[in-house]
């Protein structure tokens, strides 16, 4: 039975909430990576970009680590225009009140990736780390640099993408309580091909925790300024520190992060 929070709509909305939030992911990734890639060929005419170990040096990692997500941009925008549907997506500069949640929601983000970090540990289970993390250990100021980076595009990215768009058209398959719960899903699962080490499963879990209290954020205000500030604001929290883990090793450093 349809409901305020479930609302289950004809077939062929809900094969095109499926099909097109899988083809949309899918292009994200494909595109980005292609400009990660073709930024890398051209910093590499001026600069050196790998290693002796052939792994990119920090300079090529962040500029592909941008380009990356200037492609989720630019296929989040380009499906909106394609399509003429840019009422999926509501966005608004944000009220005193808006900004209130955002602060807020980074709080609850802190809270529960400490809780789950913590019923992980109990429990004898590891957490991958992101490649960021990997990288960043014995190049710190990748960690900075990533600050800017990830408020101003891999945030606006990521939830354009499955807040924005996924969520958007789940909501109108299903209600907005299935639209936040499969766009959370789909948001863990996607942070896989970016693990290193074991614990891969319990890294998804934790991102798609994380995802259902920004699609909660995004539900609540109908802004999707709201969750991509409350993301960039977490994002930068945890790229602090692990700079100050990686730079001062301060032990105490370790209670704010699980991503590591």
């Amino acid at each position: 039975m349809d409901s305020k929070y479930v609302a289950v709509g004809d077939f062929e909305t809900r094969l095109r909430a499926a099909g097109h939030s899988i083809g949309i992911v899918v292009a994200a990734f494909v595109v980005g990576t292609a400009l990660a890639l073709a930024g890398v060929v051209v910093i590499g005419q001026f600069i050196p970009v790998y290693s002796a170990e052939e792994q990119l040096l920090p300079t090529a990692y962040i500029a592909s680590s941008a380009l990356q997500f200037v492609g989720f941009l630019l296929v989040g925008v380009g499906y909106l225009y394609v399509r003429a549907d840019w009422g999926l997506v509501t966005a608004r500069l944000p009220s005193l009140r808006d900004i209130g949640i955002a602060l807020g929601g980074t709080v609850v983000l802190f809270v529960t990736n400490v809780a789950l970090g913590s019923i992980a540990q109990s429990l004898g289970f590891e957490s991958a780390e992101n490649s960021v993390v990997t990288m960043g250990q014995s190049n710190p100021e990748i960690f900075i640099a990533m600050i800017p980076v990830t408020l101003l595009l891999v945030s606006p990215g990521e939830e354009l993408l499955f807040r924005g768009i996924v969520q958007g058209l789940f909501r109108r398959a299903y209600g907005p309580l299935p639209a936040v719960l499969i766009a959370s899903a789909l948001f863990g699962i996607v942070h896989f091909v970016a693990l290193t080490g074991d614990g891969k499963l319990v890294y998804v879990a934790v991102a798609a925790a994380l995802g259902l209290i920004l699609g909660t954020i995004y539900e609540l205000t109908d802004n999707l300024v709201v969750p991509i500030l409350t993301h960039g604001l977490w994002n930068a929290y945890l790229f602090t520190g692990q700079w100050v883990l990686a730079t001062y090793d301060i032990e105490a450093a370790m209670i704010l992060l699980f991503f590591r």
